[in-house]
């Protein structure tokens, strides 16, 4: 397999972090780029130890630029880390190309429904998440959070992303130069909990905070 080249030229830090648990993880439902699937306590919890993880990390107000997925969800968590840092969600800025693998026709459904009719949908040895046969596939997320990273490149600033479980597995594996994952053709960085939060600076990652959550997307 070829080994994608990390990026190694960014001169600002990004601190990229999965939201919290849902009401649809807590149930265990698939919810994919579902726009509006709300915290759960537990997930409003996470958010608020990734914000004292951030502080303790960088301090308050510290210079960062703030980004998210568009989804509920993703606003919801950066709005309990932003207060920790004392930054202003409000001054926020959101992209389509950070949301959630798109899951066709097994979106909002039960794990356990599409299981009984299609097999197991998670590949094991890597964790990832099988796309829907009618769902997106994971060259397609390369492809978008690479066009996202390419036209934010000229923003030398440090940066907090907060994100979903497949779409920051992909995007951190082309931060990093992570190979293409076997069966998905495309790179993918190992699986974090929910409520995790990590640093990529210059194309090495660091763990800052490791969340409780778990399911996968």
């Amino acid at each position: 397999m070829k080994t994608e080249r990390a990026m190694t030229d960014r001169k600002g830090r990004d601190f990229i972090a999965r939201h919290g648990e849902t009401v649809f993880n807590a149930a265990g439902r698939l919810q994919g780029e579902a726009s509006h699937t709300p915290l759960t306590r537990n997930g409003f919890a996470q958010a608020d130890e990734m914000g004292e993880a951030l502080r303790h990390a960088l301090g308050n107000r510290p210079k960062l630029t703030l980004w998210a997925s568009p989804t509920g969800r993703a606003l919801q968590t950066l709005a309990v880390i932003a207060e920790h840092v004392g930054l202003d969600w409000h001054a926020a800025k959101t992209d389509k190309r950070l949301t959630e693998i798109g899951m066709g026709s097994w979106g909002g459904r039960y794990y356990a429904d599409v299981i009984a009719e299609a097999g197991d949908v998670i590949d094991r040895p890597s964790g990832l998440l099988l796309s829907a046969p009618d769902g997106e596939l994971y060259h397609e997320i390369a492809e978008r959070v690479s066009g996202w990273l390419a036209d934010t490149a000229d923003d030398h600033s440090d940066r907090l992303v907060i994100m979903h479980g497949i779409s920051s597995r992909v995007m951190r594996g082309v931060m990093t130069g992570a190979p293409p994952a076997e069966r998905f053709g495309a790179p993918a960085a190992g699986h974090l909990p929910q409520g995790s939060l990590v640093m990529i600076e210059r194309g090495v990652e660091t763990i800052v905070h490791l969340g409780g959550g778990g399911e996968v997307a």
